[in-house]
């Protein structure tokens, strides 16, 4: 099924949603709006657990109501917030005259959903889009072999111990200082009222709504950030056609909006998402002269997890022909993939 394009307006919205429409920069974007309520509904049902946990379940019956909620928080906005957050870190939602309804998204639902306040602007519009995966990229895969689960972990434990330091330092290096701040405030404030509501509220309450939220996000991203920037030509390793991947025709860019192009996104980054689709059909030639990779029917935690078992031949057969590229048979894409999966020395 093809991914999809700029969403149809009704020609008599709901009063709510021209209510919306007056508030928002682009009326594509809609849809989020239609998603922060749902991300609403799943907070509030996470909020729930704490008077439920001091007055009606125990035991058990409190455990079995945490995971009911963490399927509904993982199966019907986990993926779709996470998307929506880095679509309105480029491209802001809600209009200049109304901007604090753009803190919603961020400081307000973001922890409910493993996102530490202020934390993802920095580091992904902070650091990762000027730095390009390159070597001043905090979360650069150059230098690691990228088809190996150990390199994946360590580069993991790396971004979930040290990230915020790290992160810190780049910040205050370049002069940066308000964003060095914001990043480290934003993490410090959220672990300090976990700590407060393990505490003195209800420990097993944060743990669910809180905690694990956190460490499982932080597992996704570093898998998807692996995957986008898996395969790099050492020749070219600036090149966004030639140090990322894009994934197309997927369940994955027809829930999360189109987050599967990932190279034009590094291309061109304040692209909207529904135009992605339209932009790779305009320019296939371009993307088969630079050699790039493009899967069909995966996505990036799909790649990863290939690339993890070494299911090459899967991969290789998910590659898309494109016009001008050279063309290859099974084997040859595998030796191809592989040459772009080798650690890349850099000083």
């Amino acid at each position: 099924m093809p991914d999809p394009g700029p969403p149809t307006l009704a020609e008599n919205p709901p009063v709510w949603d021209r209510a919306a429409l007056k508030l928002i920069n682009d009326p594509r974007d809609l849809p989020f709006v239609h998603l922060m309520i749902a991300c609403t509904v799943t907070a509030l049902l996470g909020l729930s657990l704490y008077p439920l946990s001091l007055t009606v379940l125990e035991g058990e019956w409190f455990w079995a109501a945490g995971v009911a909620y963490l399927l509904i928080w993982a199966l019907w906005t986990l993926d779709r917030f996470i998307l929506m957050l880095h679509c309105t870190s480029h491209r802001i939602l809600f209009k200049r005259g109304v901007g604090g309804l753009n803190k919603i998204i961020p400081i307000v639902l973001g922890p409910f959903f493993g996102e530490t306040p202020q934390t993802y602007f920095c580091h992904h519009m902070g650091m990762h889009h000027p730095e390009n995966n390159l070597a001043d990229d905090l979360s650069s895969t150059m230098r690691f072999q990228r088809d190996r689960f150990g390199h994946w972990l360590r580069y993991f434990c790396r971004f979930f111990f040290l990230i915020i330091f790290e992160l810190g330092a780049y910040f205050y290096k370049r002069g940066q200082t308000k964003m060095a701040l914001r990043a480290i405030g934003g993490e410090l404030s959220f672990w300090l009222v976990v700590g407060l509501l393990a505490a003195f509220v209800d420990w097993r309450a944060t743990l669910i709504v809180f905690v694990i939220p956190v460490v499982m996000v932080r597992v996704l991203m570093m898998a998807g950030n692996w995957a986008q920037h898996a395969f790099v030509d050492a020749t070219h390793p600036e090149d966004p056609y030639l140090n990322s991947i894009t994934c197309i025709d997927s369940r994955y860019n027809r829930r999360c909006f189109n987050d599967g192009y990932h190279i034009h996104h590094h291309v061109k980054a304040r692209c909207h998402w529904s135009d992605y689709p339209g932009e790779f059909q305009a320019n296939k030639a371009l993307y088969g002269e630079k050699d790039a990779i493009v899967f069909r029917g995966l996505d990036f935690f799909s790649v990863w997890a290939l690339l993890m078992v070494g299911a090459y031949e899967t991969l290789a057969k998910a590659m898309v022909e494109l016009p001008r590229a050279p063309k290859r048979s099974i084997e040859e894409r595998v030796e191809f993939m592989r040459s772009r999966l080798r650690p890349i020395r850099t000083s």
